[in-house]
């Protein structure tokens, strides 16, 4: 088949799919937003790659306003027609669409249906119940009906795909709620691509350009958006300020970022290091450089997000510390597993303790390491995992 996956955001583990579909025999094309400034996967063709493979991001001129909400609105229309005449040119049998803005999908999903395209939603995130919960907030009045109208549209959308992909459980109550056919919802968790993610020794050569080799780090790499509290981030600098053999390390960028460097500044905390993101063929020496992985996701996010970061997180071979709800899936994996320590996000005392007993108990955290890696290993299998996608292809393109 002619396949099209479409990734807004480039994470590593949708492009392994891709390659992975590829090497199945189906022409693939990779597409992702290059315009949107998130941390990237291997977006570009690499020595053995099928040649049925291709890669290809898609940019519109101005940047990327993600908190300015009416300017975000307006480039994400404009995106949702850049992809769909991508889309439409190359004519695929189907696409896969995942972290797609809605009012884009939205345009994608019309073209599909015009040109019987076969379209299979991939469910990174209930993008409208985020909404809702987000904008009522911090625009009274009318934030809650804007969540309203992206709830109403991502019910749309679910109920008219061809088949959805979850990436967890828990979303499959809303989905019946909505009601979408049960033949229709698949459940495949997300992963991350463990041969370009190995584990990498504490003393490796990015660890060393950094001056963190005599030092024991927790360290943070990712987005830190609106889901995410930088101000737990800021709780351990200040608790461990006058430590100095303990670092607090941040790889990341925007508003978070931001506010820490400030913050930073403010406080004169040498003991928090702030790094911008990092090219992907370093994530692995940076997350290696870290004694301790930390996560970070808002009480109201429990539900509707599932943070990714986690799952490249296991594949390191360190422990997390994470602050994230408990009925997140995130952290059912990390508690089921043994792979680190789960706090709420609102106990900042707790969250402090469990920090403090990472620090304490080295063999602790060889014991948390080893248990992530050890799921990472039995769980991570692309093999496995595209025969999985291989089935819900079949069935969609029926």
């Amino acid at each position: 088949m002619r396949i099209v996956i479409h990734d807004y955001a480039g994470h590593p583990f949708q492009a392994q799919l891709s390659r992975e579909l590829a090497r199945r025999g189906h022409e693939v094309l990779h597409l992702y937003a290059a315009s949107n400034p998130t941390p990237k996967g291997a977006l570009v063709r690499r020595d053995g790659d099928p040649a049925n493979f291709e890669v290809e991001g898609l940019s519109l001129a101005g940047p990327y306003q993600r908190y300015a909400y009416f300017r975000r609105w307006r480039h994400e229309r404009a995106y949702g027609r850049l992809l769909a005449e991508r889309i439409g040119a190359w004519r695929p049998d189907l696409v896969i669409c995942c972290n797609t803005p809605l009012d884009a999908l939205a345009t994608l999903h019309r073209r599909c249906r015009r040109m019987g395209i076969r379209l299979i939603f991939w469910i990174q995130d209930l993008l409208g119940l985020a909404a809702w919960r987000i904008l009522r907030s911090r625009i009274p009045g009318i934030g809650a009906l804007i969540g309203r109208y992206h709830i109403a549209k991502e019910r749309r959308l679910a109920r008219g795909s061809d088949a959805l992909v979850l990436i967890t459980e828990d979303f499959a109550p809303i989905m019946r709620d909505w009601g979408v056919e049960d033949g229709k919802v698949h459940v495949i968790e997300n992963w991350a691509p463990l041969d370009e993610l190995p584990p990498s020794p504490r003393d490796n050569e990015w660890a060393r350009g950094h001056g963190l080799t005599d030092r024991l780090s927790i360290l943070y790499t990712g987005m830190m958006g609106l889901k995410h509290n930088p101000g737990l981030v800021l709780e351990l600098a200040c608790h461990f300020r006058d430590r100095p053999e303990i670092a607090t390390v941040v790889v990341s960028e925007g508003r978070g970022a931001d506010w820490l460097a400030a913050r930073k500044a403010d406080l004169g905390l040498d003991n928090l290091i702030l790094l911008g993101f990092q090219p992907y063929d370093q994530l692995a020496k940076v997350m290696g450089s870290g004694d301790i992985l930390l996560a970070i996701l808002e009480p109201g996010a429990g539900v509707f997000s599932v943070p990714s970061k986690v799952m490249s997180y296991l594949c390191a071979g360190r422990p997390i510390l994470a602050a994230i709800p408990p009925e997140n899936l995130a952290a059912k994996i990390i508690t089921a597993n043994e792979a680190g320590l789960v706090v709420h996000p609102n106990d900042a005392g707790a969250f402090l303790e469990a920090a403090e007993r990472l620090i304490a108990g080295r063999a602790l955290r060889q014991r948390l390491g080893q248990n992530a890696l050890d799921y990472a290993t039995r769980t991570f299998d692309i093999e496995a995992i595209g025969t999985r996608f291989e089935t819900v292809i079949r069935q969609a393109a029926k």
